[in-house]
């Protein structure tokens, strides 16, 4: 019997399997789909993320699918430099999500169960009981990951308040058969605006279209190639010629949360805790980083030292980060709308990112770096991750008690860092209480 399972197949609920399976459990991933998914969907890493799979020794296998590194962000499309980011990475990675998902995927030890969508979910005290395409598993606990309309989530009844989708918007991945002369020949930071288009790997492009037609489209109605075809035609003229539209789906910019991300013995992780609207190259990495905040947690709950309340630390540091992507990707959203009084608010928008303390503010929120929880002093981006999911302490002396959930190393700088790499103690007096705090008794 596996220690955890895993629901969902994703960056997000492979990468928490990947972290479990670092710190010695045994994990199954459940996945419904019978084959890795081949659509681009997201296409950006910020660099808290590329510092967290390179930390990993995941990076390699990603690199060589990277289409560029484009030193901004953007929020809304106004362009955000990255490039003074105190990161080894100042730089987003423009990379399909099924690369990533793959070079993750490759490192797990166990094979992801794929054709076993979850149908029903219970739990008790012991532990939780997942039926899967007709097979019941069961294991200590769960990691919801299953995305945007998570079936374990619907499945426990979880309140997952928000606002409903004002704007709809079609994302397809498509050949074309025909294009104006310099259009969408390299990649490049998205603008304001329907029509937005991305070269892929293979001949293929990336579209993001949100003309007047689709705002009077059912969403529940296929995307066809004549939708498209008019949406591209009406950005960038008669030049453009769609030839086969291989994926397509429909989109708004609904914003949802769930109230708690651990319902007893299940956790919500990425798209199945939060969903917004997908603009500023947020939600992967979101979940990413959801990931690797949960998987020591979990981990030390089930071996069994967990200190008090380390595992409910999930929610409490995690959900405001998502709540603040929410309100941001909200915001993008409304700044985007074609609408002269919007056109006024956005150029005043501008003008404030331009200033540069305004600036380096946003790269650090939308990059990742910035963010860091109560009781933590930021990165470590100087101290590797353990590679067996334990703890680093640097350049001071460890008990030996704590040897086997704390590694060891010589330094100049004493630091304490999370396997996370989330730095908890700086020098001076208490290093116990940290220790204690962060890997429990002894």
């Amino acid at each position: 019997m596996p220690d955890v399972l895993v629901a969902g197949a994703g960056p997000t609920g492979l990468l928490a399997a990947y972290e479990l399976e670092r710190a010695g459990l045994d994990v199954l991933v459940l996945e419904r789909d019978r084959c890795p998914s081949p659509q681009s969907k997201a296409l950006a890493l910020q660099p808290r993320s590329i510092e967290v799979l390179a930390d990993r020794g995941l990076l390699d296998a990603i690199e060589p699918h990277v289409h560029a590194r484009l030193p901004a962000g953007h929020f809304s499309g106004i362009p955000i430099d990255y490039t003074d980011l105190p990161s080894p990475f100042p730089y987003q990675l423009g990379v399909e999500q099924a690369h990533v998902a793959a070079a993750i995927e490759a490192q797990l030890r166990t094979p992801v169960q794929r054709a076993a969508a979850v149908d029903a979910v219970a739990q008790n005290a012991d532990g939780v009981t997942v039926t899967a395409a007709g097979r019941e598993h069961r294991a200590g606990w769960l990691v919801a990951a299953d995305g945007g309309h998570s079936a374990v989530r619907s499945l426990l009844g979880a309140a997952f308040p928000g606002t409903s989708a004002r704007i709809s918007l079609v994302v397809a991945d498509l050949t074309l058969a025909a294009k104006p002369l310099g259009l969408a020949d390299d990649w490049q930071l998205p603008s304001a605006g329907s029509g937005f288009l991305l070269p892929l790997s293979d001949g293929r492009y990336r579209a993001v279209v949100a003309g007047a037609e689709q705002q009077e489209i059912d969403r529940a109605a296929p995307v066809t190639a004549g939708e498209v075809q008019r949406a591209l035609t009406s950005a960038h003229g008669p030049g453009i010629e769609v030839g086969e539209l291989l994926w397509a789906s429909r989109f708004g910019d609904a914003a949802r949360q769930l109230v708690r991300y651990r319902h007893g013995r299940v956790l919500f992780a990425g798209d199945a805790a939060h969903i917004h609207l997908p603009v500023g190259g947020q939600g992967l990495n979101l979940g990413l980083q959801d990931a690797v905040n949960l998987g020591w947690k979990l981990a030390a709950q089930v071996r069994g030292h967990a200190p008090a309340g380390l595992l409910d630390s999930y929610h409490a540091e995690r959900h405001p980060v998502a709540a603040r992507v929410l309100v941001s990707t909200r915001a993008q959203g409304l700044l985007g709308i074609p609408d002269p009084d919007v056109a006024t608010v956005r150029a005043i928008v501008d003008g404030l990112l331009a200033v540069p303390e305004a600036r380096r503010a946003m790269a650090a929120e939308l990059s990742g770096v910035g963010i860091s929880y109560p009781g933590t002093c930021g990165r470590a981006v100087d101290v590797p991750v353990a590679p067996d999911g334990r703890g680093v302490l640097v350049g001071a002396p460890l008990p030996e008690r704590w040897s086997d959930r704390v590694e060891h190393r010589p330094g100049p700088a004493p630091q304490l860092v999370r396997p996370d790499g989330y730095v908890v103690w700086t020098g001076g007096p208490g290093l116990e209480a940290a220790l204690h705090r962060w890997f429990g008794n002894v």
